[in-house]
């Protein structure tokens, strides 16, 4: 028999390879390992109660890995009910799960989990079978289709013990779902199974593809077994219908047609040592042989693989480390929300692209693309490239510094609109890892909001990164971004734009009011990349139907009287006079206007109406304990009445939907920031800090979820696995990143046009916030600390590697005025500016130094 691998620990590899972080330099390697097992690890959360209920997740930019905390396989998902988790090697599907058993106990089942814990890159299982100590730590190697697992037994005596590992196949593809034309049942053939060299392989191939899988360890098996079951504790399978009731926990689905596999191991384990077994389950769209390769890759050395993962995740918590000693929740999500970012990034090879009408199709790819790689949106049933998703992620990416993630979407978006949409700059909406576009295609509706989002966010990358070749790369798509929306989206020739944003809800008007935000916004950012290019024309161009349109915004759409508050919508379908009568509804999209920021610093709500707003949506009618609601409550005539709070009379024809989203928090969190509010948006950033961090909220500790537990929708844990939002969806870290270094730390660069603004605001009854390496270009940083200590606010900057002209100041605490300001103890010239966010001291300023600023 081939010799287990052998290690002081797998889980003493993981906490040995993570760097110290900041504060912990004086602690001894054996006290960062005490804290990992005991669960209070900075890298690490744990938890104990109700795992059989909770998901656990790990990624690599080309494995997807969903099980539940106790180590087994609920069918989970809703795009292919019950099977978007298990194993994936993206865009195919390997394994609905794979099971252990220790002479004859199945870990999960026979023996629960006593502990799950979540790391930064990896999760963990501890377990305790009968004599012997069981750790399992499962990650996903970075540019590899493979997970590895690695059991790490011990044993205080010497003995044998007798090792099971079953796997069930499901090679399947992100698309089909479950209810297109075609749909995965047609899609899914059968799979075959078979041992090779002491591996399971596992294939299904017809209709021009051959999909693979294989399954092994770094133990050599002493017998194996093939059969239609092999699920472990979860045989004989519990089967979803493929829709309507189901019970509560299902193992399989009725789209399912794996095969399943054991392989029987007998395991040394000597007293006092640790035994290693590494496990790999890899695979490929591309035949038994890409799969091959795939396995010995992701198997040759598991000790380095799983070192490098670990180091790489210390990478990301290096940049962007900030210190909030009034607010240590908030630093806490700053850290995991770093972490949430790089578990999205995702990468597909060969895609075929073609548009699937909203599922109803499914022609010949009219192109393809030989890679993509991007931020997915959610896991497990959102894991794709999506452009709104993206554009909200991308001030999240920025400030955490992770430039190069969401350059690749970015790029991958304008990639695939090209060839899909043949040129004419409308965006794609939903792209699956196939290449499968459901939505955002010339020939349908399409989401407006997204297609006018897309050149700010390709100016806030250039502007935090000063990279004028990504700017040109994208600039020209930029452009046809806009003018496509101005020939073709505004029948009516108002200026304000037709089409969907971001509530896909019915009984709204034509036009939409995220959408003019952000298209306004997105005029102001192309006009000034354009003016960075010498591009007269087009600059001219966009800023005069900027103005033109912010001139008209407040006439247009604020709702007046006791609404308070912006109409989420204008142009009544049902009105045939077509005179932009308001629709106002009480969605969240009725904060975009204070949630935008325009070049220069200013929201596009008026600083009379926007704080006014923002009071009211602060009310139980729009928030509740986790923030903000989908769709605020009040007067309707929908039949469903209103069963909550109303703070207004208007009488809306929608109910309400007291539903948080972390995106709807996130958005409210940001707009609060841009008009000063840094009380009230504590309610917002706590939020997502909560649903993220709380063990009394959370299902899988540290990932964001999609929805946060609110009247209107159940906690996931209490769910069923096929019927919950996502456990960890990107764009909520918006709420957590962009107010702390952006707002609170006040980092605002333009390095496309070399200048960098740092105004920091201090929250009240904050003494101190501080961030340091927040990155700036390829190379270069930024510290950046903000004190009161009595009259004295101080801002202290330091460059490193970064030329800019640079602008140093503070926001004043309300009611105070600057008595005198000085730069590194000398007097310097300043000037105060009254902003949304309050009066400004600023100074220009060079070289690093502290700006302190004497009250009276």
């Amino acid at each position: 028999m081939k010799k287990p691998v052998l290690l002081c620990s797998a889980l003493a590899l993981v906490v040995t390879a993570l760097a110290v972080p900041a504060g912990a330099e004086g602690r001894s390697d054996r006290d960062l390992a005490g804290g990992a097992f005991a669960g209070r690890h900075p890298t690490e959360l744990s938890e104990t109660t109700r795992l059989a209920d909770r998901r656990a997740l790990v990624t690599g930019d080309r494995t997807i890995a969903m099980g539940d905390a106790d180590g087994l396989y609920p069918a989970s998902g809703w795009h292919i009910r019950g099977e978007m988790g298990g194993i994936w090697a993206p865009p195919v599907k390997l394994l609905d799960g794979i099971w252990f058993a220790v002479d004859g106990s199945w870990l999960g089942a026979d023996t629960p989990a006593a502990r799950y814990t979540t790391g930064w890159g990896y999760q963990r299982f501890a377990y305790q079978p009968a004599g012997v100590s069981v750790d399992r730590v499962d990650f996903a190697p970075d540019g590899v289709g493979a997970t590895v697992i690695g059991l790490t037994l011990r044993s205080s005596s010497a003995r044998s013990v007798d090792l099971a590992m079953d796997a069930h196949s499901e090679l399947m593809t992100a698309y089909p779902w479950g209810w297109t034309t075609p749909g995965a049942a047609e899609a899914n053939l059968p799979d075959t199974a078979s041992t090779a060299d002491g591996t399971l392989v596992f294939r299904e191939q017809g209709a021009g593809h051959d999909y693979a899988a294989v399954v092994g360890s770094s133990a050599r098996p002493v017998s194996s077994a093939l059969g239609p079951d092999h699920r472990g504790p979860q045989d004989p399978a519990v089967v979803c219908p493929a829709d309507g009731t189901a019970p509560p926990r299902c193992d399989d689905s009725a789209f399912g047609k794996g095969t399943g596999g054991r392989l029987d191991y007998s395991v040394r384990l000597s007293p006092g040592r640790a035994t290693t077994v590494w496990f790999t389950v890899a695979g490929s769209d591309q035949g038994l042989g890409a799969a091959r390769g795939e396995y010995r890759r992701a198997s040759a050395d598991p000790v380095r693989a799983l070192r490098s993962k670990v180091d790489g995740r210390a990478a990301v918590a290096r940049n962007t480390v900030v210190d909030l000693p009034g607010d240590r929740l908030l630093q806490q999500s700053v850290d995991w929300s770093k972490q949430n970012l790089a578990d999205s990034v995702q990468e597909a090879h060969d895609l075929q692209l073609r548009d699937t009408d909203e599922g109803r199709a499914y022609p010949e790819p009219v192109g393809t693309l030989d890679k993509a790689r991007w931020i997915g949106a959610g896991f497990p049933d959102y894991p794709w490239l999506f452009g709104t998703d993206g554009e909200y992620t991308a001030f999240a990416a920025v400030a955490a510094g992770q430039f190069d993630a969401v350059k690749a979407h970015l790029r991958s978006l304008r990639d695939v609109s090209e060839v899909v949409n043949a040129g004419s700059g409308k965006l794609v909406h939903e792209v699956v890892s196939t290449g499968d576009v459901y939505f955002g295609v010339n020939g349908d509706a399409g989401n407006t909001d997204e297609t006018v989002k897309f050149p700010s966010a390709v100016a806030l990358v250039w502007r935090w990164t000063g990279d004028n070749r990504f700017r040109d790369d994208l600039y020209d798509f930029s452009v046809r971004n806009l003018r496509y929306a101005v020939s073709t989206l505004d029948a009516d020739g108002d200026g304000w734009l037709e089409g969907l944003g971001n509530v896909e809800r019915t009984g709204m008007g034509v036009e939409k009011l995220d959408s003019t935000a952000y298209f306004i916004r997105g005029l102001l950012d192309l006009a000034d990349m354009a003016a960075s290019k010498g591009d007269t024309a087009t600059a001219n161009w966009a800023t005069t139907k900027a103005t033109d349109l912010r001139t008209r915004f407040e006439a247009a759409w604020w709702a007046g009287d006791d609404a308070k508050g912006y109409a989420e919508s204008i142009d009544d379908p049902a009105d045939p006079a077509n005179d932009n009568r308001q629709v106002f509804q009480r969605h969240w999209t009725g904060v975009t206007p204070m949630e935008i920021e325009l070049p220069g610093g200013t929201p596009l709500a008026s600083p009379t109406h926007g704080p006014e707003a923002l009071a009211q949506r602060e009310k139980n009618c729009y928030t509740g304990e986790f923030g903000l609601y989908h769709t605020g409550s009040g007067p309707t005539s929908a039949p469903e009445g209103n069963p909550g709070p109303s703070c207004d009379t208007v009488v809306s024809t929608v109910k309400s939907e007291r539903s948080t989203y972390s995106l709807n928090t996130a958005v409210m969190a940001v707009a609060e920031g841009n008009f000063g509010r840094l009380g009230p948006q504590e309610a917002y950033t706590t939020g997502n800090a909560r649903i993220q961090l709380d063990p009394t909220v959370w299902e899988t500790p540290g990932a964001m979820p999609e929805v946060a537990p609110s009247p209107d929708s159940p906690a996931n844990i209490d769910r069923p696995f096929y019927d919950r939002s996502m456990a960890l969806q990107a764009w909520g870290t918006y709420g957590t990143l962009w107010p702390v270094v952006h707002q609170w730390l006040g980092v605002s660069p333009s390095l496309g046009t070399g200048a960098l603004s740092v105004v920091p605001q201090l929250p009240p009854n904050q003494k101190s916030v501080s961030g340091k390496n927040i990155r700036l270009g390829d190379r270069g940083s930024v510290d950046v600390s903000a004190t009161l200590r009595g009259n004295h606010l101080t801002t202290t900057v330091h460059l490193d590697g970064t030329r800019a002209g640079l602008t140093v100041g503070a926001v004043l605490p309300a009611g105070k005025k600057p008595a005198s300001v000085t730069f590194n103890g000398r007097k310097v010239a300043s000037q105060v500016v009254q902003t949304t966010r309050g009066a400004e001291v600023r100074a220009e300023v060079r070289g690093d130094g502290s700006l302190t600023v004497t009250l009276r």
